[in-house]
């Protein structure tokens, strides 16, 4: 019996020894828990000197509240990381040049709500002819952030420049300034927004309507889709260009199908904060397409318009869009996903002057995938 037990915990400790090897061999933290992003080899190195000099390197502070603080605590909590984002954005975009040659106006609609939304339209100043419009919806998690930030009227600078009227939507957020709105206030505002832009595409110089946006505006961009389907008014969008979207709610589940969850943790965004986000919007357990369009079902997603997808590759929101891409596949939608290697979550947006190759190719590719569309 002796000999029995001896052999049973070689064996575990050579089990253990085996499982050590192999996790090594996988990415991020899936292989070392502690791996931070400044030791991870995949980063983009000039990308990595900036999130240094951001501040945004390293391990993010936890959150001072979690899943079992009151609603009001985990408000209060959301509240104070808009100061913080906006004062890393405005350092970030201060020696940031705005293209030239663009003409500004600023139209306030009444939303679906009896609101009102302030639309920043921004167009080439010297055009012949109609151009694709961009519905522009801003990230940060459909919680924070403001289209008037300058590293959005960056963006929309930017992708005006290549010949194109974009349009951007200081849609309702569930906290910050802008709140404290949940679902589905930002998407009613949203889909208010492609209303008036859709019959105001002869006044706009508008040929085609793109909706486009990162993070939790690349949430409320499929969502706006799905809406417009729900709604009858489909017809109204040409196509959606979603940016590393956040739309599973998954992050307060452990494992899941979602991998990146865990090998990209802390790499500029923290899982936990993420749901902690997530739960103001609509709740922890919910599981609405309307709110979290991962979960839409395939009838729900045919007759969608075509798509593009792009995530990054060291962001933990990755694998989301990678399966919701496969999804919408699965559905008969016509739909381009890209990795952008080497990258966290919305880089391409936040570091124009550091990674400019990337940044220029993101730019690029929303304006030949809104040229393309028939």
């Amino acid at each position: 019996m002796k000999k029995i037990l001896i052999l049973a915990a070689l064996i575990l400790a050579y089990c253990n020894t085996d499982q050590k090897k192999q996790n090594k061999d996988l990415p991020g933290r899936l292989g070392n828990k502690d791996l931070t992003v400044n030791e991870d080899k995949r980063i983009n190195k000039n990308l990595l000197k900036a999130m240094i000099k951001a501040g945004l390197d390293g391990v993010p502070p936890s959150p001072t509240v979690n899943y079992i603080s009151t609603r009001q605590e985990i408000q209060d909590y959301n509240n104070n990381l808009e100061p913080k984002y906006q004062g890393v954005f405005e350092d970030i975009f201060s020696v940031v040049k705005l293209p030239e040659g663009l003409v500004n106006q600023t139209e306030t609609i009444k939303g679906e709500d009896n609101n009102e939304i302030k639309l920043y339209i921004t167009r080439p100043e010297i055009i012949s002819g109609d151009l694709p419009g961009i519905l522009h919806i801003h990230g940060g998690g459909m919680a924070i952030m403001t289209a008037n930030d300058p590293n959005y009227i960056y963006w929309r600078h930017k992708l005006a420049s290549t010949g194109l009227v974009v349009v951007g939507v200081e849609f309702r957020n569930t906290a910050g300034i802008l709140g404290e709105h949940p679902f589905p206030a930002g998407l009613n505002d949203c889909i208010s927004s492609l209303k008036w832009v859709y019959e105001n595409k002869k006044k706009l110089g508008i040929s085609k309507i793109i909706v486009s946006g990162e993070s939790g505006g690349g949430n409320l961009s499929i969502a706006t889709g799905l809406k417009a389907k729900e709604d009858g008014i489909i017809d109204y969008i040409d196509g959606i260009y979603a940016q590393c979207p956040y739309i599973s709610n998954l992050y307060n589940k452990g494992e899941n199908e979602l991998k990146s969850l865990i090998e990209n943790n802390a790499y500029f965004l923290r899982t936990d904060d993420l749901g902690l986000t997530a739960s103001i919007y609509d709740g922890i357990e919910s599981k609405n397409p309307l709110a979290w369009p991962y979960h839409a079902n395939k009838i729900q997603l045919q007759g969608l318009p075509p798509h593009v997808i792009t995530v990054n590759e060291l962001d933990p929101l990755r694998d989301e869009g990678i399966i919701f891409s496969e999804k919408l596949k699965h559905a008969g939608v016509n739909v381009r996903m890209k990795i952008i290697k080497g990258t966290v979550h919305a880089a391409e947006n936040i570091f124009p002057l550091d990674i400019p190759i990337i940044h220029n190719q993101a730019i690029e590719d929303i304006k030949n995938f809104s040229y393309n569309l028939k």
